[in-house]
């Protein structure tokens, strides 16, 4: 999913394109998903764009806008695969080019849910796509320099790269000590912090050396201070290479993170360091063990908790099985008790259902019709075959009386 930094290097073209240009057409084919889960359409939307002049281009952590010289004014979110794309310019990162394998040369693009042009000489062409149509277009209809006081963008929270005087290390801690989630989750929290996804934030965890399991409320004071930091030096660091990642520091997590899966990808770091994936808050995250100790209570031990040893409890079906060592033998001797019953049901179980299967076949063969008794229909076919079966024997007894009486002239 395009993160702070995907988000950032689609504004950083939108400006330099799109800004201070009149749009003059607008394409945008309805779309239940991209438009309509927000209360829009792809008709509205053309109508409100078109004609339109593009003032200024914002962004806050996952959502980016675009200003128009009047309201209402565009406010996109790209989901699972949405990315914006300009005629002749290559807007796409590394990856994304890997992943859409040159089709960034087709025009207009797969997958396009609007296409605009501007009165520009010459005219840019800019097409929003999304294979998978998660992403969302809305228009919201306020003053363009209040359109962070509006839905959707109110519920989040601050973006740590645009809103540095509110992100500070005290909100931080604040935010931390007040919640009791593991740490990578509550870094995902979009109404906590906008705009960190899955790899930042195990990029952030790495840098900082910190596990992902552990709770956000048992770091201390110089670990919320290191985070931090962290979450600061990778967020702003990502968003000023605009997430190109071949520009990225080679001590990053992310060049090694991708193998999970893959036929001879590397499961290690360059030094040897092992890297794992382990699921914190739904989302896989990309662990490197040796680096990233754990400092304090996680899920892990929550769960040991919840889930005591058997040896706690006796078992009211094998008396003394979980029972302490008296003379070192209680413990064996019952489980040796319990393994023969085990086996003995087992034993059993075959057989019955052999005898089951068995009595079913003879009744089968004794009862000519098993769904005779169900249909009544059926029951007079069947009380109608032993009627002929009783004229027979007279026609043969005529039969036998016609050759006797020959037999005697």
């Amino acid at each position: 999913m395009p993160e702070i930094a995907e988000v950032a290097r689609i504004t950083h073209f939108l400006r330099q394109h799109l800004v201070g240009k009149t749009i003059s057409k607008v394409l945008a084919p309805d779309d239940n998903n991209v438009f309509g889960k927000v209360g829009t359409s792809g008709p509205a939307f053309e109508k409100a764009v078109t004609g339109k002049k593009v003032l200024s281009v914002g962004s806050q952590g996952k959502y980016f806008w675009m200003v128009f010289s009047s309201a209402p004014h565009a406010v996109m979110h790209l989901g699972m695969t949405g990315w914006v794309q300009i005629r002749g310019i290559q807007t796409g990162y590394t990856r994304y080019l890997e992943r859409t394998k040159g089709d960034e040369e087709q025009w207009p693009p797969k997958f396009w849910k609007f296409q605009l042009e501007t009165d520009s000489d010459p005219k840019v062409e800019v097409a929003f796509t999304d294979a998978r149509r998660f992403g969302r277009i809305r228009l919201v209809d306020c003053p363009g320099d209040e359109i962070r006081k509006h839905s959707p963008l109110v519920e989040n929270g601050p973006d740590p790269v645009v809103d540095k005087d509110v992100f500070t290390e005290d909100f931080l801690r604040k935010k931390m000590k007040s919640r009791h989630v593991p740490i990578k989750a509550l870094l995902l929290d979009q109404a906590t912090l906008s705009g960190i996804g899955n790899w930042i934030g195990d990029e952030i965890m790495y840098q900082a050396k910190l596990h992902p399991e552990q709770y956000c409320d048992d770091f201390d004071d110089a670990d919320i201070s290191t985070l931090y930091k962290a979450i600061k030096y990778v967020c702003e660091t990502a968003v000023e290479k605009l997430g190109d990642s071949d520009q990225f520091p080679e001590d990053w997590l992310f060049k090694h993170r991708w193998g999970k899966g893959k036929k001879d990808s590397p499961t290690t770091l360059p030094n040897g360091d092992k890297i794992i994936h382990i699921t914190v808050g739904g989302r896989t995250s990309c662990v490197v063990p040796s680096v990233q100790k754990k400092r304090g209570r996680t899920t892990i031990d929550d769960a040991k908790e919840e889930f005591p040893p058997p040896e706690e409890t006796e078992s009211p079906f094998f008396k003394g099985k979980n029972k302490k060592k008296v003379n070192g033998k209680v413990k064996a001797e019952a489980e040796e008790e319990e393994r023969p019953s085990k086996k003995a049901r087992t034993a059993k179980s075959k057989p019955v259902k052999q005898e089951e299967s068995e009595a079913e076949e003879e009744e089968e063969e004794v009862k000519p019709a098993p769904k005779a008794s169900r249909k009544p229909g059926k029951q007079k076919k069947e009380e109608a075959k032993p009627v002929k079966s009783e004229a027979e024997p007279e026609l043969g007894r005529r039969r036998s009386t016609r050759l006797s009486s020959r037999a005697a002239a």
